[in-house]
């Protein structure tokens, strides 16, 4: 039975007929009233669908607006980066969190979640619990997040250039950010998601610096998707001929990440609450009320814009 009450969730959430809020909210209730049939595959499968969507997201971008923001990004992600795994690791420390996960929990929240985490995990050589419980952190916050920004911009009146900048700055995984923007508006979508990915870039300098630190020999992962989606916008401005099709792609993306956003959701649950425990969860709460509140500050206050 739930494993047909999961492949029929998984159509509708790709018939593009629901909001990627939504989407995460079906995957939730799924998560925490069924047995997941498929959660392996279904991890793997998210990861895959969410770069794929972020390229296809790129043919809706215009070249010159991704460099301007991603300009804009680089500068605020220099400075911030350090601040908050500074941060982190302090909080950490007081609340008695393990080094391994304390230091995932900082990374996962200063760059790009979920991704920043299973790029510098194993560089830290963190075992599968502390994987878990970063993870699991990271992802517990952002669901919290895609329902709980949208409202708070539009309580602050915030322009689509702001609330993209904030989302990208504040939110921890890309899915999140793109999944929030979007349901802001299109011009927010851009903003957001080409901040976010030059935020992502970082991924490659922390895992350098952890592997040298840490005198780790382990691979370390190239964020090779944020590359194709600057390409995929390239394209979208040098080519307007071809504007009907990228049109198609930039739309599949969409569906894409709505229905990333689903399996996403049906990966957390019950046990998922119980492996992290308090402590990290309050470690990576504190952190993120920290960045969100003054990110949210200094654009408001229009110390920080685009």
């Amino acid at each position: 039975m739930s494993k047909t009450i999961f492949i029929l969730a998984l159509i509708v959430a790709a018939t593009g007929l629901i909001s990627p809020p939504l989407a995460l909210l079906g995957g939730l209730i799924y998560g925490f009233t069924a047995a997941h049939p498929f959660h392996l595959e279904s991890k793997r499968l998210a990861k895959f669908l969410l770069q794929a969507s972020v390229v296809a997201l790129g043919f809706g971008m215009n070249l010159q607006q991704v460099l301007h923001a991603g300009r804009s990004g680089f500068l605020y992600t220099a400075g911030s980066i350090t601040a908050v795994m500074l941060t982190g690791l302090g909080f950490g420390y007081l609340l008695h969190v393990g080094k391994k996960s304390a230091f995932l929990i900082s990374a996962g929240t200063a760059i790009c979640g979920g991704s920043a985490i299973a790029a510098v995990g194993p560089i830290a050589d963190a075992s599968e619990e502390e994987m878990a419980v970063s993870l699991g952190t990271v992802f517990i916050l952002n669901s919290i997040a895609l329902f709980l920004f949208p409202l708070i911009g539009y309580a602050f009146h915030m322009t689509q250039n702001q609330f993209g900048l904030w989302s990208a700055l504040a939110i921890h995984d890309t899915s999140s950010v793109v999944g929030a923007t979007a349901k802001y508006g299109a011009t927010a979508l851009a903003v957001g998601t080409t901040i976010k990915l030059a935020r992502a870039l970082w991924i490659v300098p922390l895992s350098l610096v952890t592997a040298v630190t840490l005198k780790s020999k382990a691979r370390i992962q190239w964020p090779w998707f944020i590359l194709l989606f600057c390409l995929a916008a390239l394209l979208n401005s040098l080519l307007p001929s071809f504007n009907s099709t990228f049109g198609v792609l930039n739309h599949l993306g969409k569906i894409g990440l709505t229905v990333t956003l689903f399996l996403i959701g049906t990966g957390l649950n019950k046990e998922t609450l119980k492996t992290v425990g308090a402590r990290p969860l309050l470690q990576g709460l504190a952190l993120w009320i920290v960045v969100a509140a003054g990110t949210l500050a200094l654009i408001l206050s229009n110390w920080i814009g685009v």
